[in-house]
């Protein structure tokens, strides 16, 4: 898909997730599924723009905290809002360790693949996560959906990972759109800023490479999650079926709702 990702100014790693190879060479719908960061700097075009994508569902990831700073500022109105209000923090988890010891881009890294580890468990994200998955299974044809976090990237890419395997996605094509996030986010671009902004903020002189795990992402950290999945729980489907109630029913009507 060309025009997969969606260059809005203020909403961070806007993208249409769909499109992919799934189940019998069936093909995920374009325009149906859609992930980004949050709306909190979202500008009038952008809001504009997304209003014509016909998205009748939100799930937000974000932690009450987290909704509660950035705000967001769409959707304005015929939205349905999926979110949990478990979870809450005082400051971001990663501030929080940046903050308690002298990190390296080492720590960093192991720092988030902990995160992914735990994250598919986390009851601040399980009830977010079956909602999404409850709704694609009645999701009318008209609609289109989106799944979105803090920068879109973690949270939001565990739940874009575990869509695409419901709908017979390769792995290739699994990891392809999960490390599509440091382009869609320009991360390389955007790490001086933010570097600049975190060590003056932390009392730091951190070089880029600590940073980067914050704002991009790596193979390795999906890999975390999905083997945390098959070592807790024995299996993807078998996480499906008992964490997030997604049976074999309920998997073929998504897939007869999503593939052409």
């Amino acid at each position: 898909m060309k025009d997969r990702v969606k260059p809005f100014e203020g909403v961070r790693n806007f993208r249409d997730f769909g499109g992919y190879e799934g189940v019998d060479g069936a093909r995920i719908k374009p325009g149906k599924l859609f992930r980004s960061g949050h709306f909190g700097e979202a500008t009038d075009q952008d809001l504009t723009g997304i209003e014509l994508l016909g998205i009748k569902v939100q799930a937000d990831l974000r932690r009450p905290d987290e909704r509660e700073r950035h705000g967001d500022k769409w959707p304005v109105h015929g939205v349905e809002k999926l979110f949990s209000d478990h979870g809450r923090e005082t400051e971001a988890p990663h501030v929080n360790f940046l903050k308690q010891i002298e990190a390296d881009a080492d720590a960093a890294k192991g720092w988030m693949r902990d995160y992914y580890v735990e994250a598919p468990y986390r009851q601040s994200l399980v009830p977010t996560y079956t909602a999404w998955f409850d709704r694609l299974a009645t999701l009318p044809d008209e609609d289109a959906v989106l799944v979105n976090c803090a920068a879109g990237k973690d949270r939001t890419g565990i739940l874009c990972a575990l869509t695409h395997h419901v709908l017979g996605v390769s792995t290739d094509d699994i990891f392809l759109d999960y490390e599509l996030t440091n382009s869609a986010a320009r991360a390389d671009e955007r790490l001086p800023e933010a570097r600049d902004y975190f060590n003056s903020m932390l009392g730091k002189t951190y070089d880029d490479e600590v940073y980067r795990p914050f704002l991009g992402v790596e193979r390795q950290f999906l890999e975390a999650a999905l083997a945390s999945i098959k070592e807790r729980s024995g299996s993807l489907d078998a996480y499906l079926n008992e964490t997030l109630g997604v049976d074999a029913a309920k998997r073929e009507t998504i897939r007869e709702t999503l593939l052409t």
